[in-house]
């Protein structure tokens, strides 16, 4: 016991009171009931603070509740203190020295570190010949921050001992999201080795799917026994489809399917319906090969580059990176990297762009003492919590500082000078923002444009009382449609958060320069010499632009003139122009081999946009408009002939397109409306009349039809919206006023959690002050009044519109030759400068290579 005492115990003086002996059973008598051994399933923090970046290599070192397993900083534990009253915490700290030196002057044979015990990242930045660690653990009570060393066995009751054991020696909650260890949890399918496949033809183009059974185009699935096209299930994120796959499978008892889009060289999603799980297929490249999808010919690296295409694209990875050039790093407030965990440099590019906005920055940072103080108990698994952590983090520059200047005096002797950025690492957010999406909670490279969406989305679905900074994105979109065959027109509008620019290749200026290339790199291959430098082509913006407001063909829109589907012609034009304006370039697409192309291409981005020539117009003068006809309701025949009125409620309306939408949170009766006003063609397309709706004022009242003489539903759900006095459902009020609570407090709670039960409860149960909190109570009031006004005079979609005349600030690019693998960095333009984000590594950037970008951030010019 003393050799274990002398490793573990508290090396120097400490600012807490230690405890004698005989004192420490009888002090935490008290406490007992609130320690907690870890069971399976509980997640141990203890490498990383919830509000803060802080760890145990942090001077202050990290406290992690015996109670909740959540860490905290040194800044942030009073306040999980006084919100919860848990009070005793093991204190972890790694003290980092350099290594004693040897009479030769160099240091001493390396041995097994006895003194390292916690599960902690080393310091990449640090050299491990240089340098050791030794870590301390102890028991520390609040509120006197009385100190117990651990271990202390023979002093400590048996429960604490084991306690502390287990937390020591738990593994990080996000062990099974480290890279690589995802694909070897994956069982290979049982039906695989002796799959059947029907010779019936079934041949599959590399772009232009869609479900054979419904008109989504995402989340498609590949039957690998027949060659059916089918949409996948629900998700909770608004993504996925209407389970048509599944259906299939019972259907026809075909088991194995492989998701389109997630085919490489290394593999793809595959799924077995029988055996309820994701699967891998050893033989996926013959069965994908009965279909014509050759995955064979893609010869992918671990970077993401064609094995046959490695020179080519050398340039392009080291322009975007401003390789061979001296890049002088920046410190300080905005200038803080992130940690790459493993392809998740989309995030981190995105993010940081985010982050330069100031509405966002206000939103989370500027309400940060608010959005901590009233986080759940538990603040990792809250979106705004995350939010405004990962905001601090990259713009306080707590986490940015430059080396001293002795360090800097001691590399250079070394010749061993490395910039010292650290970053922080977003594994926390990552983990919350990811969780239960298939695609981003992989440890796959993903595309930037999908999880900027899913990002809004999550903005959208918790936003901070009236305020939401995803608006600053927002804008509508004008469609005009005109019917083929009668030559009427209809227009109608949508939200959208991004501008998706088609890349005008048949507008090169260089076409000639490469013909030329194609043929010097065919003969090259030939007769395997050396391939040619790569030639890109160049793109006037100009083309793009104009093929982005070209008139494009639609083959099955609703004619209402003809009661019929029909051929048309639809162009699109900005109903409203945003406060900052996302453009991403359609640079990526398939060939016909089922290679993922990338178009290699350099389009002269301008610093200063203006697109007020694409604002629309509306109805023309001697155009002629489509009635306002919805498409008639497809009703089964056995139930022809027997619609009734069932509660005043129509029989014909798709019940689990219904749920599915009341699942993802909108009211119960507009989920109806949606459905039924978009002909029962699944969830995804009354989604999209949710969003041009929810505006409305009776966007959550009852369905009234003519024929049926009233409310299409008389009872409204427990957990439908608010009516236009802003008060929740006086159902939901009596739930938690049935468990003891103050009917103030439950309205209070509701209102702040947008009426939803379970997160009114925690809220309850997390503002124990709530009597005494009047400004909160006032804010909460004025917001439910500003609602009032809101709601009885419609001002349509949330949209901040003004002049078409932009400026560009910031643009994020990606190297590779598909979304699924390669690099994502991002240049941002800061006090008049340009700064490459590249991961970690934030420096002034000399060359940014704004002709390169996928997707670019332009902020509004005020007129």
């Amino acid at each position: 016991m003393q050799r274990r005492g002398a490793l573990f115990g508290m090396p120097g003086g400490s600012g807490g009171r230690k405890m004698a002996a005989g004192d420490i059973g009888e002090l935490l008598v008290p406490h007992m009931p609130t320690i907690r051994v870890p069971r399976s399933g509980d997640r141990v923090y203890k490498n990383e603070c919830a509000f803060s970046y802080d760890s145990p290599n942090s001077e202050g070192g990290l406290y992690v509740c015996m109670n909740t397993f959540l860490a905290f900083g040194r800044e942030h534990v009073e306040r999980h203190f006084r919100k919860t009253g848990q009070s005793v915490y093991m204190h972890l700290k790694r003290h980092v020295r350099e290594k004693v030196r040897g009479a030769s002057g160099g240091a001493l044979p390396k041995r097994r570190n006895s003194k390292i015990f916690l599960d902690l990242d080393t310091d990449d930045d640090l050299n491990s010949d240089d340098y050791e660690y030794e870590d301390e653990a102890k028991l520390v009570i609040f509120p006197d921050h009385y100190e117990i060393a651990l271990p202390n066995i023979e002093e400590l009751p048996a429960l604490v001992t084991i306690a502390c054991d287990a937390v020591l020696s738990s593994k990080s909650p996000y062990r099974k999201q480290d890279p690589d260890t995802w694909e070897n949890e994956l069982p290979v399918s049982k039906y695989a080795n002796n799959l059947t496949q029907l010779d019936n033809g079934v041949r599959i183009p590399p772009s232009g799917w869609k479900c054979a059974r419904c008109d989504l185009r995402e989340n498609l699935w590949l039957n690998l026994t027949d060659g059916s096209v089918l949409c996948g299930k629900w998700f909770f994120d608004s993504s996925g489809g209407n389970g048509h796959a599944l259906e299939h499978y019972r259907d026809m008892g075909y088991p194995l399917a492989v998701k389109l889009g997630t085919i490489t060289p290394d593999g793809a999603d595959v799924y077995s319906f029988q055996e309820e799980e994701p699967v891998l297929d050893p033989h996926l490249a013959k069965h994908l090969a009965h279909f014509g999808i050759d995955m064979l010919h893609m010869h992918g690296t671990e970077n993401g580059l064609q094995d046959n295409d490695i020179k080519p694209r050398v340039s392009e990875w080291e322009v975007i990176q401003e390789s061979g050039t001296k890049l002088k790093p920046m410190y300080g407030p905005g200038y803080t990297g992130l940690k790459n965990l493993g392809n998740s440099c989309y995030l981190s590019s995105v993010m940081q762009a985010i982050f330069s906005i100031p509405e966002f920055q206000r939103a989370y940072v500027g309400n940060l003492p608010r959005i901590f103080d009233y986080s759940p108990l538990d603040p990792t698994q809250d979106f705004n919590t995350q939010m405004t952590k990962l905001g601090h983090g990259l713009l306080s520059g707590q986490y940015s500082k430059p080396p001293v200047k002795s360090e800097l005096i001691e590399q250079v002797m070394k010749e061993e000078h490395k910039p010292q950025q650290n970053g922080i690492s977003p594994r926390m957010f990552k983990a919350f923002v990811s969780k239960s999406h298939p695609e981003f909670s992989s440890n796959r490279q993903q595309d930037a444009q999908e999880f900027f969406l899913h990002l809004v989305n999550l903005v959208e679905r918790n936003r901070i009382g009236s305020e939401n900074p995803s608006d600053v994105f927002r804008f509508l979109v004008e469609e005009r449609i005109q019917c083929c065959q009668t030559r009427k027109v209809r227009y109608t509008e949508r939200v959208d958060y991004l501008m998706q620019l088609p890349v005008a290749m048949e507008a090169a200026t260089n076409k000639d320069e490469l013909i030329a290339y194609e043929l010097t790199r065919r003969e090259a291959e030939a007769n395997r010499r050396p391939l040619p430098e790569l030639v890109r082509a160049k793109i006037p913006f100009s083309a793009c632009l104009q093929a982005f407001s070209e008139p494009e063909n639609v083959d099955d829109f609703w004619s209402s003139a003809l009661q019929a589907k029909s051929a048309g012609v639809k162009t699109s034009r900005f109903a409203s122009f945003p406060e900052y304006l996302v453009v991403q370039i359609k640079k990526f697409t398939f060939g016909l081999d089922w290679v993922p192309k990338k178009f290699d291409v350099s389009i002269d981005m301008p610093d200063l946009l203006d697109i007020n020539h694409l604002r629309a117009r509306g109805l023309q003068p001697g155009e002629e408009e489509l009635p306002d006809i919805s498409p008639p309701i497809v009703i089964p025949d056995d139930s022809k002939g027997t619609i009734s009125c069932q509660e005043n409620m129509p029989s014909d309306i798709d019940e689990s397109s219904v749920m599915q939408l009341a699942e993802m949170g909108f009211p119960l009766e507009a989920c109806r409306k949606a459905v039924y006003f978009t002909g029962n063609m699944g969830a995804e397309v009354a989604f999209n009349w949710i969003i041009v709706h929810m505006e409305e004022p009776d966007f959550a009242e009852p369905l009234t039809m003519p024929g049926y003489g009233g409310a299409a539903s008389a009872g409204a759900s427990v957990f439908g919206a608010s009516g236009l006095d802003n008060q929740p459902p006086e159902e939901v009020v009596a739930i938690i006023t049935s468990m003891g609570f103050q009917r103030n407090q439950a309205i209070q709670a509701l209102r702040a959690t947008n009426n939803n039960l379970e997160r009114a409860l925690d809220w309850i149960f997390s503002h124990p002050e709530f009597e005494e909190d009047s400004d909160f109570v006032i804010e909460m009031e004025n917001n439910a009044n500003a609602n009032i006004i809101s709601e009885a005079k419609p001002e349509g979609p949330r949209v901040k519109d003004g002049s078409g005349t932009y400026e560009l600030f910031a643009f994020i690019s990606h190297m590779g030759t598909s979304t699924m693998s390669g690099h994502y960095i991002c240049h941002i333009k800061k006090e008049g400068r340009w700064v490459i984000y590249n991961d970690h590594k934030v420096c002034a950037s000399e060359r940014p290579p704004k002709d390169l970008g996928y997707m670019y951030f332009y902020r509004r010019i005020p007129s």
